[in-house]
């Protein structure tokens, strides 16, 4: 399933999968900055799963981190109108849960985790 079958909120914050909220990449980043985040993300992700001591996968994790910062998906939220982050929640314990229980039970599904 690619991430743009999960549901997103209204507002373009987050997309659900999994049963929580996961914050979205800022829309501001412009292109060339925004594919240089998701191919240092990409390599990361890839030294997390190859590290062979410790050390590494900590050094690992720590460069998978800087880049979901780089890229608004962690650290400082993107958006200004002060609403906090609610990231990692399930969407019916947030703002969100009135839109969450309007979806149908198809879009419902779609964020929740696989059975």
């Amino acid at each position: 399933m690619s991430r743009k079958d999960y549901p997103e909120t209204p507002d373009g914050r987050y997309f659900v999968s999994k049963g929580r909220l996961w914050r979205k990449t800022d829309p501001r980043l412009d292109d060339s900055t925004r594919r240089r985040a998701v191919k240092a993300l990409m390599q990361a992700r890839r030294a997390v799963g190859q590290a062979e001591t410790e050390s590494d996968e900590r050094e690992a994790r720590d460069r998978v981190d800087a880049a979901k910062r780089e890229l608004g998906e962690r650290g400082p939220v993107w958006w200004e109108d002060g609403a906090p982050d609610e990231g990692g929640k399930h969407p019916k314990n947030t703002s969100y849960a009135e839109w969450w229980s309007g979806l149908s039970d198809a879009a419902r599904a779609r964020g929740e985790p696989a059975d």
